[in-house]
């Protein structure tokens, strides 16, 4: 099969289309033939070994596993003796951080991780790009416990998390105000936002609302910038460590004070990517594509990620739906 391979940490250009092995599914396990991954920040993060911590999560000098890719969509080949639920022809989305492989033509995945069948008339380049934005997405949500009829504000909202956050807490009747790049106020009022706000329009902390929720999905800010907006009771979560990790130690400095840091680590349930599948079925979620990739191509595609300048997802074409 042909995969983009990664032997080494570092750029874009560490990455090599090549032939490599069918993996072999286990008992419990299926192979899947992948037909839509993206590239994310997740999978930027693994190949250029930062924070440093990846090194210790996937490899100290090399990844352990160089077919990277952390989602994927695509059709069941076989399934192993002791999988329920799935068969062969079924058409399923998924996400796996541990074992990855969605940037090759086959992968092998546990019937027990986070995956769901796709809906009907759901393409599988939508089903590709609605999963690990969510991941994230319904990690924080969940932590934070807003509910409905609560206020939320989510900056970055034109990636491909932001895009996530947005509907899926509107689809929990949470009123959000949506807060990413200026060219896109079009877009996030569309995924629902109730208040959208540029990132040219001035200083997005002085309207001089308060929200229960407050959700930096790109880790460009802080909770000192972005204290004035959280209400008492309510919390400041940010996707990435910080300035001096300090998302990963104010939420014990904060734990008894009126406003709050949380920093959760997300876990990949089947639970959460049936209910994006669910959403999906139901109309309620559309995922957000900048533009569609060859596997050939996957360098370019990386360098784009790394720009910043994407909106959503950048979905890669690894494989034929026939």
């Amino acid at each position: 099969m042909l995969a983009a391979c990664c032997d080494r940490y570092g750029g874009p250009e560490v990455v090599e289309v090549r032939q490599a092995p069918i993996p072999v599914a286990g008992d419990d396990e299926l192979l899947v033939r992948v037909v839509s991954a993206t590239v994310n920040r997740t999978d930027c993060g693994i190949r250029n070994a930062a924070p440093i911590l990846i090194r210790a999560m996937y490899g100290p000098r090399r990844p352990r596993r160089p077919i990277l890719g952390t989602d994927f969509a695509g059709i069941v080949e076989l399934a192993g003796s002791e999988v329920e639920g799935f068969q062969p022809g079924d058409r399923i989305m998924g996400f796996d951080d541990t074992r990855l492989g969605g940037h090759g033509e086959f992968l092998t995945i546990s019937a027990r991780r986070g995956i769901a069948k796709i809906p009907d008339g759901v393409s599988f380049a939508d089903a590709a790009a609605s999963v690990e934005g969510s991941h994230y997405a319904i990690g924080y949500i969940d932590r934070s416990g807003v509910q409905a009829g609560q206020r939320a504000l989510v900056y970055g909202a034109t990636g491909a998390i932001g895009t996530a956050a947005v509907q899926l807490l509107v689809a929990r009747g949470v009123r959000v105000t949506a807060v990413g790049d200026t060219d896109r106020l079009e877009l996030m009022a569309r995924l629902g936002a109730d208040q959208v706000i540029g990132y040219t329009a001035g200083d997005f902390t002085a309207h001089g609302d308060q929200y229960d929720f407050v959700f930096d999905s790109v880790g460009k800010t802080t909770f000192g910038v972005c204290k004035p907006l959280v209400a008492d009771g309510g919390w400041f979560m940010g996707t990435e460590f910080g300035p001096r990790f300090q998302n990963v130690w104010l939420p014990f400095t904060t734990r008894f004070s009126a406003k709050r840091v949380a920093f959760p680590l997300p876990r990949t349930t089947r639970a959460h990517v049936n209910h994006v599948a669910e959403l999906l079925d139901q109309g309620s979620f559309s995922p957000v594509i900048d533009r569609h990739v060859g596997l050939a191509d996957i360098e370019d595609a990386y360098r784009y990620v790394e720009s910043g300048r994407k909106t959503g997802n950048v979905v890669i074409d690894v494989g034929s739906e026939d």
